[in-house]
């Protein structure tokens, strides 16, 4: 029988890469052989990489330190009053939008600003006299939301429809402060209200997301927002559980799904009015539906624009982005191969419950009659629709013509737009 003191190297190594951190460190207190094995940098690299994302020994603040096992206790001594699980949970959800970030869009990136300290998110707390929830305080105490600019790098992104544009970003605790009493005093809210406002978009129509302290929902302020206090919920309420000692509240789980989308390709960077921008409007399905007919190629959804819509009156207003482009082999009409196509009219079918409520045909989109050819970049539009329920959908189709209005190469012949939904989202953003 082999005892511990005769374990080979290799033995040793097996057993404690196999522990977990506070094992290892209660390994220490064996003897000597398993101290000296117990400090070998190399196991505390792979809790570092495994609970942390590090792929290099540095602090909460960045700064390099000597080796992973100081940079590990240097995170757990830093986060102490915090459930570590929680403390992993809200980095991974911190490293997942910035690695997006850093290879899609770094410019926004840069606009993260350093973590809060407590002393700093106490005041928070002392001057709007509320309790933040733990992983708010946590999202803060890794970043401080973004820096202000009147650019469209917000890190939640949004859409343009005609004038109305809307960039959502991380408001700092400064700005929270401002906005959380504004906003009480505009609304009304009671002394004792438990909102405090954690992003919004201020560029020329306000968006307002606050979080309710009480019940750690995320809302956003409908039409209504400043006239009766009216608010959406932005989270599925079934989410917002306590687990033992790891909480979840709307603003983690908001980013935690924002992350997901990002990553996945649901949503994207896209070019608006010159600017390029995280645009909210899904490109993949099921969301995002696609049609080919004869080499035009249409994709579209939908999206809930909270801000102009009302619980009542004229109910709920959807924005709904179409993209038209000629695929590279062209426009094939009757065995015939045409290298433009342009479009002429639309023809739109809108239900609300199934029932259909419009029934519209009429030249051009948005005033415009695109002109298409292989390879060139998409032709996006926005357009919107209100609906008195939260369930209708939109389908139809274009005529276009190969070649030019002004010279046709050929017969007009329909394009179809596949059937998309609007509908109330599990999430709003």
């Amino acid at each position: 029988m082999i005892g511990i003191e005769g374990l080979e190297n290799l033995g040793l190594h097996i057993i404690l890469s196999k522990l977990d951190p506070n094992d290892t460190a209660k390994v220490c207190c064996v003897n000597k052989k398993f101290k000296d094995w117990a400090s070998d940098d190399s196991f505390w690299a792979i809790y570092c990489s495994n609970h942390l994302n590090l792929s290099s020994p540095i602090d909460p603040f960045g700064n390099h330190v000597p080796s992973f096992k100081v940079a590990y206790q240097l995170w757990r001594e830093a986060f102490s009053m915090y459930p570590w699980t929680l403390v992993i949970r809200v980095k991974k959800c911190w490293d997942t939008l910035k690695s997006w970030l850093d290879s899609s869009f770094p410019e926004a990136l840069s606009t993260l600003r350093r973590g809060a300290s407590e002393e700093e998110l106490n005041e928070v707390e002392k001057s709007l006299k509320i309790k933040l929830p733990l992983p708010t305080r946590l999202l803060y105490r890794l970043h401080d939301g973004q820096e202000f600019s009147n650019d469209l790098l917000g890190l939640i992104g949004g859409y343009t429809l005609y004038d109305h544009v809307v960039n959502v970003r991380l408001l700092p605790i400064k700005q929270v402060i401002i906005m959380s009493k504004h906003l009480t005093k505009d609304i009304g809210f009671s002394s004792k209200s438990k909102y405090v406002s954690v992003a919004a978009s201020l560029i020329r129509n306000d968006k307002i997301f606050s979080l309710n302290c009480a019940n750690n929902q995320l809302y956003v302020g409908t039409a209504n927002l400043r006239e009766d206090g009216e608010m959406m919920a932005c989270i599925p309420k079934a989410l917002l559980t306590c687990n033992g000692n790891e909480q979840s509240d709307g603003l983690l789980l908001w980013l935690e799904e924002h992350g997901r989308r990002l990553k996945s390709g649901m949503i994207t960077v896209r070019e608006e009015d010159g600017w390029n921008m995280i645009c909210q409007f899904p490109e993949k399905p099921p969301l995002c539906t696609t049609a080919v007919t004869n080499g035009v190629q249409v994709r579209a959804s939908s999206m809930l624009i909270p801000e102009q819509s009302e619980f009542g009156g004229s109910g709920f207003l959807y924005a709904y982005s179409v993209r038209m482009s000629l695929l590279p082999e062209g426009c094939n009409i009757h065995g015939m191969t045409f290298d433009s196509c342009q479009l002429q009219s639309r023809h739109w079918i809108i239900r609300e419950n199934e029932v259909v409520k419009g029934d519209v045909n009429a030249e051009a989109v948005i005033g415009k009659y695109p002109f298409l050819r292989p390879g060139e970049k998409e032709f996006v539009y926005q357009s919107c629709t209100t609906q008195q329920n939260n369930h209708g959908s939109i389908e139809g189709s274009f005529t276009f013509v190969p070649g030019r209005l002004a010279a046709p190469k050929g017969d007009p012949f329909k394009v179809e737009v596949a059937r998309f939904e609007l509908a109330m989202p599990d999430y709003i953003f």
